[in-house]
């Protein structure tokens, strides 16, 4: 049996607050599911080569990709304020997404919609996004016979707690439209893996790297170049037909959930949903300057 990890990246604040700004009225959760052998054996190494070839540095002290660190050319990324150093890279860093097999999905919800209809009884946005996130990964894990885990990054203190604790729940009693052995039977572990930044876990910093873009790429189609009012529609998709690479982006408003699901696509491969896939993984993880 097949066995994947699931790791988890947020953009956004997950706070109700200041939710009237278009700024902070979106929380996307960001997740890729990578099967482990591929990760030990092609993924993780894949990725510390580039690094090792844009950042030379010490296997001791690994080196850890962040999106602000390469957006603001800070630390070991300032060789990035060089335009054909970071042309190279991005051009790289392209290349690797292309070549690795992976799911990517997205979660966005509407904190201000979601709010405004339940009052108190309105969900943590993490957590909600969460639950919609392990019901999609499930889904898949189950279609496929295979089992998994979960990781995501470590916060600290009462964050880390309440991580737990929200993904103990749905372990436990399930979801308003998945029942608990829905999840037991796909997840080998209770309990969600929290782990630091400089832990150096090559599925994390992908998460990392590609939450805000994933997210804007969401609204944008969504809002047209301003997010400023309420989207509609389902999910968008995007899939390189070379090798089974797929960016699946599910769409939370309210509490409205719609979803391309990945696995029609990965059997039909419909002509119709398949875009260039070089010119949209561009878009999607450009490293513009852009608020994390």
């Amino acid at each position: 049996m097949k066995r994947y990890r699931l790791y988890i990246d947020e953009s956004g604040d997950h706070t109700y607050k200041g939710i009237t700004d278009p700024a902070k009225r979106y929380l996307g959760l960001t997740g890729c599911f990578i099967e482990s052998e591929t990760y030990r054996t092609q993924f993780h190494p894949a990725l510390e080569a580039l690094k090792q070839q844009h950042f030379p540095h010490s296997p001791d002290e690994p080196l850890i990709l962040h999106r602000a660190g390469i957006i603001n050319c800070e630390g070991p990324f300032s060789r990035l304020s060089d335009d054909e150093a970071r042309q190279r890279f991005e051009q790289d860093w392209l290349n690797f997404l292309k070549s690795q097999h992976y799911v990517l999905v997205t979660v966005v919800i509407d904190k201000k919609s979601h709010i405004e209809r339940y009052g108190e009884g309105a969900y943590h946005p993490y957590h909600y996004c969460l639950a919609v996130m392990l019901e999609r990964y499930c889904g898949f894990l189950n279609f496929s016979r295979a089992e998994g885990d979960v990781m995501a990054e470590s916060r600290g203190g009462a964050e880390d707690k309440q991580l737990k604790g929200a993904y103990g729940f749905i372990f436990q009693y399930g979801t308003r439209f998945r029942h608990s052995g829905f999840f037991r039977q796909a997840l080998t572990s209770k309990e969600l893996k929290l782990k630091k930044k400089e832990a150096n876990i090559a599925g994390l910093q992908l998460a990392d790297l590609l939450a805000y873009p994933s997210k804007q790429d969401i609204l944008i189609i969504r809002g047209g170049s301003r997010i400023q009012e309420m989207f509609l529609g389902g999910g968008c998709v995007a899939a390189s037909r070379q090798n089974i690479t797929v960016i699946a982006l599910t769409v939370v408003f309210g509490d409205m959930v719609k979803c391309s699901w990945v696995l029609n696509l990965i059997k039909s491969y419909h002509q119709s949903l398949i875009k260039s896939y070089h010119s949209d993984v561009r878009k999607a993880v450009s490293f513009a300057s852009h608020p994390r």
